[in-house]
């Protein structure tokens, strides 16, 4: 069965980078021998695995991909940390044109 991998390595700047590969080794290996300076790791060399996990279905691990992309910095360390709560408390909309605001303001 055929693993892939979607990844965050922490990079010398303490910058994120999220990434999908279908070989964690060799990906992490080629992070940080910097094979193309055109790359976002290339000058944030040597970068550290903080987080990992594998699917056996590419199209949902590219969908955890994107999202993680997405996500704030302290979204992801949460993640990293598993701090579970502040995961949840991070993930909630806190404008104020949100909808759940709305209604406690017309209370």
């Amino acid at each position: 069965m055929k693993f892939f991998y979607v990844y965050i390595v922490k990079c010398c700047d303490s910058s994120y980078y999220v990434g999908i590969t279908n070989d964690i080794e060799r990906r992490i290996r080629e992070h940080n021998e910097g094979i193309n300076p055109g790359t976002y790791t290339f000058k944030r060399r040597p970068v550290e695995l903080v987080f990992c996990e594998s699917y056996n279905d590419f199209q949902i691990a590219e969908q955890w991909e994107k999202r993680l992309k997405g996500w704030s910095r302290r979204k992801k360390e949460a993640l990293i940390e598993k701090y579970w709560e502040k995961l949840k408390e991070y993930s909630s909309c806190m404008n104020d044109t949100h909808f759940s605001n709305f209604r406690e303001k017309m209370e």
